[in-house]
């Protein structure tokens, strides 16, 4: 636990639309220090990693499936920054793959389209067209990737719960991904 004596402590504290997960972060409030806790057996739960930047105490939580929580912060030196609760898998469970080679190829919506290649994601958003190189993409878990530029996060790209992860079979996808901006305004999802 996240636990400092005389230290002030912000939960943030979220739960999934079917009920089945929560995201848990605690925030020492004075030093901007943010810890994600993973649940373990009902209603405990475990420190299970540090967000790499100090907050500045305000945060965004949108659940993006069931089982991907997109959590939106600000940082002390003002940066939009990404942190992905993922609690599933679009495989067989039993092996860990990549989301950019399992989106690989290209996915369209409205006024969006998403490309997956060797050399990257690009991403057309209302006509403007950005390329993040791999080097600018993290993973989470086998559900979700960031895309970053200059050290922000930009774009989340996740795996909807109809989508099947078969990497030995990359040419017949099946299912959709959701295309999520990092911003700490209100929007909505969009589908591909």
């Amino acid at each position: 636990m996240f636990v400092a004596k005389g230290k002030k402590v912000k939960n943030i504290i979220s739960i999934s639309p079917d009920f089945k997960h929560v995201l848990s972060i605690k925030e020492n409030t004075e030093s901007g220090d943010a810890v994600y806790l993973r649940s373990y057996y009902g209603i405990l739960s475990r420190p299970k990693e540090r967000l790499p930047y100090k907050t500045d105490g305000e945060f965004k939580v949108e659940w993006l499936a069931n089982d991907i929580a997109a959590v939106t912060y600000k940082t002390v030196d003002h940066t939009i920054q990404q942190f992905i609760g993922t609690y599933g898998d679009r495989g067989n469970g039993r092996s860990y793959y990549y989301v950019g080679a399992e989106i690989h190829g290209r996915w369209q919506g409205n006024n969006v389209e998403v490309v997956s290649h060797s050399e990257g994601i690009s991403v057309t958003h209302n006509g403007k067209k950005e390329l993040f190189y791999w080097d600018h993409i993290t993973q989470f878990g086998t559900l979700a990737v960031v895309l970053m530029r200059h050290n922000e996060e930009i774009w989340t790209i996740s795996l909807n719960e109809n989508f099947v992860a078969d990497s030995a079979d990359s040419e017949h996808t099946t299912g959709e991904i959701s295309l999520y901006q990092a911003t700490m305004k209100k929007i909505s999802l969009s589908s591909q």
